[in-house]
This record gives structure tokens, C-alpha cells and sequence, in this order.
């Protein structure tokens, strides 16, 4: 990995370790649910939200970099750089809020559109596993090489979206599909699809509740180095969506090629 780009990771590391820590040692006061604004996208945005968001923007001014910021909850703030840092301050804030151990915080540095992230970390504020990946450098959970499993048909783990609004499609899945997942974090969804603990994961709903870039953009470019695939819900690329917060995709994600083309075509 070039000196640049191992800097660059061991700034989102800290970024996400110091969002654990915030997230961690703030408790229950004030409650973790009080909504305290409205997000960029219209949704309310809880007190959790707004601390883990706080804590990196205070975190990027620590560590001397200009990038921009684009956020679920604050949108997009101008820093004066030539990239980007696209944010979920807290993927899974329901699971979150709930005391449910399975939510992260998701980082991605790039430019322009999905497909000029570089540079993508998740990591799990529960456990503290870490996942990261760099642009032909290959995905890692905890600094140790991960790839996808092979695909045996009759014996595959989908983690599949299933809540209000999901399509016909992951209806489907869920009721032909060997084993079924549904765990409300994206982030963390791919990246359990990265390291082969699940062959595949779907998210399609009505377009507004679809995915922004925010909760795929650190895990696309695992899933990707990992040597798994990505995709709209109708085999499109995703290279092209823009880094916004008000952008949304449905997404396939997977490991082996094959369990890809099955998705695609409305298998397994």
C-alpha cells in the first residue's frame, strides 16, 4: 500500500475508534434517542447521530485534513479539499438505539462517484472488528486478508433486507433461499459478505427508502477488494452514483460471481 494511502487509513481508523469511544462513554445521558434535528435528508436525526457526527468533523480538524464531508445528517460540508470523506456517523441507529450489537460507523474517502472511493472502512461499534480495503490492495478484518466463500447451491446464507417497503424480490429470496438474514446494518451486512460468512445481501425498496452512498460507500470498495461484486438491484453499476446524501440505490452484493448471476437472474 503506498505511504499516502496507509496515512490516509490510519486517519479513518482513528476517526472510527474515537466514534466508539464517544458512542461508548456518553451512555444514556442525554438519552441516545432524543431526536435533536433534522438530517440533511429529511429524517430525523437522533442525539447518537448528531455525537458520532461531531466526533468526526472534530476529528478531521485534529488531524489536519482538508477533505470534505459528506454525512446522512449534515449533508455536504465544504472543507476545501479535493476529496471526499462519505459518513455514517452510525449505520444501524435503530439497532443502536436498541441496545441491539449490531450497528458501525462507515467511512469512505474518494471523489465524485462510488466508483472513486479508494479508500473504505467498517467497524463494528459492538465488538470493535475492523474491516478496511484499499484500491488494489485487497479487503482486511483486523489486519487479516479476507475473501469471499464459493457458492454451493442449496446451502447459502442471504442477509436480506425485509423491512417495511422491501420489494416483491427480497420477499422471494428470503422464501427460497437456504438460510435468511436480516440484521439492519449495510455496512456491516457486506462486509460479513466480504469475509464469506454470508454468500450475498439485498436491499431493494420503494425508491425513498432505498440506500444512500452513505451506508455502502466504505463497504462497496471491501466487498469489491475482497473479490466479491456490487450491484443495482437490475445488474446496473453503481460506479457512476454520486457522493450525496441525497442519492439512493438498491443494492446486490456479493462474494462468489456465480451466487451473483443468481441474484441477478431472481435466484438461487
Amino acid at each position: 500500500m503506498p505511504r499516502s494511502a496507509a496515512g490516509e487509513l490510519g486517519t479513518l481508523y482513528r476517526l472510527a475508534l474515537a466514534v466508539q469511544r464517544a458512542v461508548r462513554d456518553a451512555g444514556g445521558s442525554p438519552r441516545r434517542s432524543d431526536v435533536v434535528g433534522i438530517g440533511a435528508t429529511g429524517s430525523p436525526t437522533e442525539a447518537i447521530d448528531r455525537l458520532a457526527e461531531t466526533t468526526i468533523v472534530e476529528g478531521l480538524e485534529a488531524e489536519r485534513v482538508d477533505w470534505n464531508v459528506v454525512s446522512e445528517e449534515a449533508g455536504t460540508i465544504a472543507r476545501g479539499g479535493d476529496r471526499t470523506l462519505v459518513v455514517d456517523p452510525i449505520d444501524g441507529t435503530s439497532n443502536a438505539l436498541r441496545r441491539l450489537p449490531f450497528s458501525s460507523v462507515s467511512l469512505a474517502l474518494g471523489a465524485g462517484t462510488l466508483g472513486g472511493i479508494d479508500l473504505g472502512l467498517v467497524r463494528d461499534l459492538a465488538r470493535g472488528t475492523t474491516w478496511w480495503a484499499a484500491r488494489g490492495d485487497g479487503a482486511y478484518v483486523d489486519g487479516r486478508r479476507i475473501r469471499p466463500r464459493p457458492w454451493t447451491k442449496g446451502r447459502e446464507v442471504l442477509l436480506v433486507n425485509l423491512g417495511i417497503g422491501a420489494s416483491e424480490r427480497c420477499s422471494r429470496l428470503a422464501a427460497t433461499a437456504q438460510r435468511v438474514r436480516s440484521l439492519g446494518c449495510a455496512s456491516l451486512e457486506m462486509a460479513l459478505v466480504a469475509q464469506g460468512s454470508a454468500d450475498g445481501y439485498v436491499f431493494e425498496a420503494a425508491s425513498e427508502r432505498n440506500l444512500r452512498p452513505t451506508d455502502i460507500a466504505g463497504a462497496y470498495r471491501i466487498v469489491l477488494e475482497a473479490g466479491g461484486g456490487v450491484s443495482a438491484a437490475d445488474g446496473g453499476s453503481l460506479d457512476g452514483l454520486p457522493l450525496s446524501a441525497a442519492s439512493r440505490t438498491s443494492v446486490l452484493a456479493w462474494g462468489d460471481a456465480a451466487f451473483g448471476r443468481s441474484l441477478r437472474s431472481g435466484g438461487p
